[in-house]
């Protein structure tokens, strides 16, 4: 548990930080910037590097796509029934679609299902929720943000951005090996990314920012614990009849709080940082609750 602890107090450390005026209002921004150009790269370039790509592992690794796809379904035909901005939908998509299957997954795994099932979870987390991140979920910020949203905008802006640049580069490293000094640094930066982050999220933290943002956040929260989720178990366990621990580890991924690297990339393109803030930090909080629920859930799969 040790993880989940450093989770609550960096978002803790950031809140008090923030009340205690020491840091400049920009703080986020310089936090968030070193994590788009430091730390997701390094985590990228390390854990993509390595993934075995075995077709067994099918299920795992095509979750996140999947959650992702009906997450934009979703929010896109929802905001646009309640006439939402485009910036509180593309906030939305970005963290109500996207798993924290990582920081807050991977113990959680070893919590309810033991270490032996670790590996499953960084597959799902680095074959599925960040090489979607990297790909359609920059797609997805680029053209919900003002700005030039023509095709050779988005094409540029995506081929731009760090953590994408460090998948390809990954992928074309794959067969040579690196040597354990880089393996070793790219660890200790990559490392950085959840401490940053959550002291980030909780500096930006305001819970006064709930007034006018309620009906969205229910709806992302909803989403990403609950429906999300289920409608991953219908689709493995019930339409393709698929079951054992690693469908059961699989959704259990997909009902974890929103993934902190999304909201990093929703708040650098200021797609509503109030609203991407509060899904993040109570989203968080409220999975503890409904993790377990879903462990109990999972049983009979």
């Amino acid at each position: 548990m040790p993880n989940l602890a450093l989770l609550i107090l960096c978002f803790l450390l950031g809140m008090l930080l923030r009340r205690l005026g020491r840091f400049p209002e920009a703080t986020p921004s310089v936090l968030n910037a070193f994590i788009i150009h430091v730390s997701l790269p390094a985590l990228t370039l390390l854990y993509v590097h390595a993934l075995p790509l075995d077709r067994s592992l099918a299920y795992p690794a095509a979750m996140a796509w999947i959650l992702f796809a009906l997450g934009f379904l979703f929010f896109a035909a929802l905001g646009r029934a309640l006439g939402w901005p485009r910036k509180t939908v593309g906030g939305l998509i970005l963290v109500g679609s996207l798993a924290n299957t990582s920081f807050l997954g991977l113990p959680m795994i070893e919590t309810f299902y033991g270490p032996e099932h670790l590996g499953l979870g960084i597959l799902i987390d680095q074959l599925g929720t960040y090489m979607v991140l990297s790909t359609l979920g920059i797609l997805v910020a680029v053209t919900y943000a003002a700005g030039d949203t023509s095709p050779a905008a988005i094409a540029g802006r995506i081929l731009r951005f760090p953590p994408f640049q460090a998948v390809i580069l990954a992928l074309l490293l794959k067969p040579f090996a690196y040597p354990p000094g880089v393996e070793l640094v790219l660890g200790k930066l990559g490392a950085t990314l959840a401490p940053l982050a959550l002291v980030s999220v909780g500096y930006q933290l305001r819970l006064d920012a709930l007034r006018g943002k309620l009906a969205a956040l229910s709806a992302g929260l909803a989403f990403k614990l609950v429906m999300g989720p289920a409608l991953i178990l219908g689709l493995f366990a019930g339409a393709l009849g698929a079951g054992g621990a690693p469908i059961q580890v699989t959704v259990f991924e997909a009902a974890m709080a929103p993934q902190i690297g999304a909201s990093i990339v929703a708040l650098e393109s200021k797609l509503d940082p109030p609203l991407v803030t509060l899904m993040v930090g109570i989203g968080i909080p409220l999975s503890f609750l409904t993790l377990p629920v879903w462990w109990y859930v999972l049983q009979g799969v």
